[in-house]
């Protein structure tokens, strides 16, 4: 009788249970794949800081000064829309604000030549931009908006650990298409590419993310959303492959372009030459890669830490060094104020030191002159203009000229006269010095030479520190 009330009790009570809802309602089943990526979140946090950049420019520009590298025509209709008049051209590319003050980042040639520069946020809010300072040498560039309010901006990476195989995002405005997101992996580190004849830039970025014109000067993103570069260029007949500057590089240009206005490239203070098959084995070495030091500069940066003629240079800052052109390549991403790691060997044994760059000092032009022209200039004095019967009080006169030298066998002498360095008027010693300086960051330099009343233009082979 009990076990029989017990029973009906139980029954009871789960059928006022269940008539009152109280039982356990069905468990949802938990999502197979999270939708919200890490992809998705970087995107989210920086797409606000990522611009479209237009820019108008004066006209006449029959083409563009990429299209040897990016192929013939093939940023043509991006980088030059006549308005009806055909007076000016608008140009397309992308930028990312690193500053809650407005600074932003981009390459160098979305903004050449640009007489306006208009940005559009991602809210379609639109602002003039005023030009901070452009670099070339670097294709980066720095423009300003200024605004009521705080701008969204990214936050910095760095690229120095980059690791081939790692997830990418890559964020602009490829054809106009406003804030286009691709995505992929690092597909190769410390590539050096060559833009049209003479440009030549190292220690890019080489991704598979698809980056279409329009998207230079955009971000290239981590997966936890950092800024690690600037997207920069494409090769037309390749597919899914893109560059991008590394940002530790992009950072010191910045710094100069915000402060300064322009980038203040340093100096180490050494001469080197490639290495030959023979060269290597005097030195033991077993392959020609690397630099080897011809000269060091007294009280130069690389004086003052020991480094000696005869070292051989083999690696700044963990990057291997291929050859003399490699070492100058790398060398020109550093700027005054920094520090860099040399790796090199001297006899038979593998070094490493630390150096400061600095700014190259201001009598290192006539030493530049000796060493790279093989010769030694004066300003123009009343004695040297009667020494040598000059026709002139302007420029700088040759003192003397280096029997083995270039300048030699190409006929220049005591008594010339320069009056121009690549195509730069030289009126005295302080603008050939500045001249000369500037010049070095070229293999080769045009001068314009005076004889009595005749000028004629040269140009030399240079081989400057």
């Amino acid at each position: 009788m009990m076990k029989n009330r017990w029973v009906r009790a139980v029954c009871l009570l789960a059928a006022i249970a269940l008539a009152c809802g109280l039982t356990r309602a069905p468990v949802a089943e938990a999502e197979p794949f999270p939708r919200r990526t890490p992809v998705v979140e970087a995107v989210q946090q920086v797409g606000p800081a990522v611009v479209n950049i237009f820019t108008e420019e004066a006209p006449p520009q029959a083409k563009n000064p990429f299209r040897d590298f990016f192929g013939n025509g093939l940023l043509d209709p991006f980088f030059r829309q006549f308005d009806s008049r055909g007076s000016q051209r608008r140009s397309l590319g992308s930028g990312v604000i690193i500053h809650p003050d407005g600074y932003i980042l981009t390459n160098e040639h979305v903004i050449a030549k640009a007489v306006r520069i208009q940005v559009t946020l991602i809210d379609n809010r639109e602002f003039e931009a005023k030009l901070i300072g452009a670099d070339l040498k670097s294709d980066l560039a720095v423009i300003k908006i200024d605004s009521d309010q705080p701008l969204p901006h990214v936050k910095m990476g760095r690229s120095h650990d980059l690791m081939i195989g790692e997830t990418v995002i890559a964020i602009g405005n490829p054809f106009g298409l406003k804030h286009t997101v691709t995505s992929g992996i690092i597909s190769a580190l410390d590539r050096t590419i060559h833009a049209g004849k003479r440009e030549i830039y190292n220690d890019f970025i080489q991704v598979d993310a698809s980056i279409n014109p329009g998207n230079s000067g955009g971000p290239l993103l981590n997966i936890n959303g950092e800024l690690i570069g600037i997207n920069t260029a494409i090769f037309q007949d390749a597919q899914g492959i893109g560059f991008a500057i590394p940002i530790d590089t992009a950072r010191r240009i910045v710094e100069d372009l915000i402060e300064f206005g322009e980038v203040f490239r340093g100096w180490i203070g050494v001469s080197v030459q490639d290495l030959t098959p023979m060269l290597a084995r005097q030195f033991a070495m077993d392959h020609t890669r690397g630099a080897l030091v011809t000269q060091v500069f007294r009280d130069s940066p690389a004086s003052r830490v020991g480094l000696k003629p005869g070292d051989i240079l083999t690696a700044i800052d963990g990057h291997e060094l291929l050859d003399k052109a490699d070492f100058k390549r790398k060398l020109t991403s550093y700027t005054v104020g920094d520090s860099l790691e040399i790796t090199y060997r001297r006899a038979g044994r593998d070094a490493k030191l630390r150096l400061d760059v600095v700014k190259i000092p201001d009598n290192a032009a006539l030493q530049f002159a000796k060493e790279g022209l093989g010769i030694e200039v004066r300003g123009i004095t009343p004695e040297l203009r009667q020494r040598f019967r000059l026709a002139t009080s302007q420029g700088v006169v040759i003192v003397s000229v280096r029997r083995n030298s270039e300048t030699y066998r190409i006929g220049i002498r005591p008594g010339d006269v320069i009056r121009q360095v690549n195509r730069v008027v030289v009126k005295n010693q302080a603008d050939f010095n500045d001249a000369l300086i500037e010049a070095r960051k070229h293999s080769s330099v045009l001068l314009l030479v005076q004889r009595g009343q005749s000028g004629y233009y040269v140009t030399l082979n240079l081989e400057l520190p």
